[in-house]
């Protein structure tokens, strides 16, 4: 009898985890989100300073800013693939037997996430990045078809979950349960602080972006809607918006770092 097709996806899952080169290249990927969500941090910082714009301080102007950087090509051919490499690894823990049904879920979203940015990385090394305007141009392509804006408000408030969970994740220290080691001595203490603030600022940011998608489908007008960099702009705008911004900043630069530390004591 020929094996079923989950039986076939299940051993090629296994196949592609026992790959050492692929381990490799996925813990780079964490590595590379670091680099990234380091970068984001500090473009935040200045667009709260004012020595830069809000519509840079996203992961295209970051991958932007690491592109004109010595060496900045290279890297980001790497993050590339580094990218790819995640996504797979991550696919390999949805298509697994052994894991639970909330955490193949789980990989199958950060999957996804990981394909998008090795994507995104693509478009900045070989020239064909979208501009500031791409995420309310595609918004507002989706909203004119048939229940586009329920699917808008769907990613809204499935963005806000995603930001919830960041925080409660961040709170509760959950993200220790994704390391195997490293976090004992002062250098590991350094490693869970810099994991809480991270992923709490992180939750925030998302939970601003998620709303604005919300807003965007309550008001039909696609112009609410964008990526990191109008969440950052609406954020500054607030009572008391610099300090608000700085902090985020600094909390994403903070997940960044933490981000290097998971790349070496990742549980893969």
């Amino acid at each position: 009898m020929a094996p079923s097709m989950s039986s076939t996806g299940k051993a090629a899952a296994r196949g592609a985890r026992g790959s050492k080169t692929l381990e490799l290249l996925a813990r780079g990927g964490y590595a590379v989100s670091g680099l990234l969500h380091l970068v984001v941090g500090v473009l935040a910082v200045q667009v709260a300073t004012g020595s830069a714009s809000s519509e840079q301080a996203d992961q295209t102007g970051a991958l932007t800013a690491i592109a004109q950087t010595p060496g900045g090509t290279a890297l980001l051919w790497f993050a590339v693939v580094a990218f790819a490499a995640l996504a797979l690894w991550q696919v390999t823990v949805a298509l697994s037997g052994a894991a639970e049904t909330s955490d193949r879920l789980k990989a199958a979203g950060k999957a996804v996430l990981y394909l998008a940015l090795g994507v995104i990385a693509l478009q900045v090394v070989t020239g064909s990045a979208g501009g500031s305007g791409q995420e309310e141009s595609m918004t507002a392509t989706l909203m004119e078809k048939p229940g586009g804006v329920l699917l808008v408000g769907a990613v809204g408030v499935g963005i806000v979950a995603g930001g919830v969970y960041h925080v409660v994740k961040g709170w509760r220290k959950k993200f220790l349960e994704d390391l195997q080691g490293g976090t004992s001595g002062h250098l590991g203490r350094a490693v869970v602080t810099l994991g809480r603030v991270g992923y709490i600022a992180k939750g925030a940011a998302l939970g601003v972006l998620g709303v604005l998608f919300v807003v965007a489908a309550v008001q039909h007008d696609p112009q609410q809607a964008g990526g990191l960099d109008s969440a950052f702009a609406t954020l500054a705008a607030q009572p008391f918006g610099v300090a608000l911004l700085v902090a985020v900043g600094l909390g994403f630069a903070a997940y960044g770092l933490y981000s290097f530390a998971r790349a070496r004591y990742a549980r893969m």
